[in-house]
């Protein structure tokens, strides 16, 4: 047996206001997303905001169902518009915040695993990293240079 130690990078800023002023607008825009995010049942609300090579943004929020399995989370519902809207570009960025109607969280939110694996897919496909600039409801934001900083064991096509 032996050890195998993986290791990730961020960055960490106190607050959004610390950031350079595109991260700081991008994730305005996933707040804006946030806001209108269809959560009655969880009352937590995600809004992410990519932001694509050719400089276009593209939303997304979660939107849930009573039958929990079809419910989408607001990464893969920005990462999936924006391929369709723009299959040849690459996404540069995605912000992605939160807003908990059961009170303030104020420390970064990651994604799911299933959003995770979308991203990465994506990264994969463009052959490009993906930022990322994640937040709470306020508080500390991470700004992460590639997915496979957050998925350090990838499932990619080569398995297959």
């Amino acid at each position: 047996m032996r050890p195998i130690i993986t290791s990730s990078q961020l960055l960490s800023y106190d607050n959004e206001q610390e950031l350079d002023p595109a991260r700081a607008q991008l994730l305005a825009r996933a707040k804006q997303a946030a806001a209108d995010a269809y959560a009655p049942y969880s009352k937590f609300k995600v809004g992410s905001a990519v932001l694509l090579a050719n400089g276009e943004v593209v939303i997304g929020s979660n939107q849930e169902n009573a039958a929990y399995p079809l419910t989408m989370c607001g990464e893969r519902v920005a990462i999936f518009a924006a391929s369709a809207l723009y299959p040849k570009e690459k996404i540069a960025k995605v912000a992605i915040t939160i807003i908990s109607e059961k009170g303030n969280i104020n420390r970064p939110v990651t994604p799911c695993g299933a959003c995770r694996q979308a991203l990465l897919e994506n990264e994969t496909r463009t052959q490009a990293d993906i930022e990322l600039i994640l937040q709470g409801d306020s508080g500390e934001v991470y700004v992460i240079k590639t997915v496979k900083d957050i998925l350090p064991f990838i499932f990619d096509a080569s398995f297959l």
